[in-house]
């Protein structure tokens, strides 16, 4: 069933002694505002436990497959060679730029026909009618494909989707504390390691955590690009189950206790919207109880849309024609 309505939510996460999303850029301390102090999670972190949670629960799912494969496999997923990925939709349509970029292949070691052959990325392009077919062969059978958006123009070429959910960041409600931890491990990896210790196992290693966060994430979600990527209401669905579900599943020592401790969605009853997303996310107010006190427990926030809590489940009229719903 296609989208029909705009939707907008705000998603609250927290963090306790973990790492909720560590910089590569900074010794893989957690992100965080340079200038306020306020931390980070980027967009690509929560899009990767929407897709881990789909692919666990879509694991065993033996719906009947769409020309030939699932509707729930994931396209960006660990060790995932994406150009292999590109070339099933080719293989699965029986396009004849496949045909002719295996035929390729199978000759590409011949050194007197290389110089002949036209450039592998050339011939990989494909007409614009078969990319289109490949593209939405792509959306139909890879769900972060239809739901996120992917650039699938590396070598075979399948187009680019813009996907109809979108996220942002998500800051931090009020400044934190990036702690660094010693470490020790009682064992070493190799032998020379351990003549080196002189009988002494024992290697230094560090961690980084925060002791307490409130995170919060604003998402959109557009039912016009949705038509043009085939995502639905069941996938819509699925996008809300996994934001409410995800961190059950992606358990870590470095990430702490992390859990959904929200997720605040704005119904429009129209496709193009009936008020501004900032004007909506502006009366939802995430803060603490009481000022001053150092924070360790969700305990002492309060949620509340135009100064009313909401419970799970409950729904108000924020604006004429827009539904808020608490998901969970």
């Amino acid at each position: 069933m296609t989208l029909k309505n705009r939707y907008d939510f705000v998603l609250i996460m927290d963090v306790k002694d973990g790492n909720p999303n560590g910089d590569p850029d900074a010794g893989n301390m957690p992100r965080l505002d340079a200038e306020s102090g306020h931390g980070l999670m980027t967009d690509v972190s929560l899009k990767r436990k929407v897709r881990n949670f789909v692919g666990l629960v879509k694991e065993q799912d033996q719906r009947e497959p769409v020309d030939g494969e699932k509707r729930f496999e994931i396209y960006v997923r660990e060790k995932a060679i994406l150009n292999h990925q590109n070339q099933r939709a080719y293989s699965a349509l029986n396009l004849a730029v496949a045909q002719e970029d295996q035929a390729e292949d199978a000759t590409e070691s011949a050194a007197a026909d290389a110089k002949k052959k036209k450039p592998a990325k050339e011939k990989r392009k494909g007409s614009a009618d078969e990319v289109a077919q490949a593209r939405k062969w792509m959306c139909q059978n890879f769900f972060d494909v239809r739901t996120f958006g992917a650039v699938m123009s590396t070598g075979v070429n399948c187009g680019q989707v813009r996907g109809p959910v979108q996220l942002t960041f998500a800051r931090s409600v009020e400044p934190i504390v990036a702690l660094e931890h010693s470490i020790t491990r009682m064992a070493v990896a190799t032998e020379a390691e351990a003549e080196k210790q002189q009988g002494d196992n024992r290697t230094m290693g560090r961690k980084h955590t925060v002791p307490y966060g409130v995170y919060v994430a604003h998402g959109f979600v557009s039912s016009f690009l949705a038509k043009q990527t085939g995502f639905g209401e069941e996938d819509l669905e699925l996008v809300f189950q996994a934001l409410a579900q995800m961190f059950e599943h992606d358990r870590s020592a470095a990430r702490g206790e992390m859990s959904t401790r929200g997720l605040y969605v704005f119904k429009h009853d129209s496709e193009l919207g009936n008020a501004p997303a900032h004007a909506l996310f502006d009366r939802l107010v995430v803060k603490p109880t009481v000022e001053g006190e150092v924070i360790r427990s969700f305990d002492a926030y309060s949620v509340a849309f135009d100064g009313q809590s909401l419970a799970v489940g409950q729904t108000v009229q924020p604006a004429l024609g827009v539904t808020l719903i608490r998901r969970c």
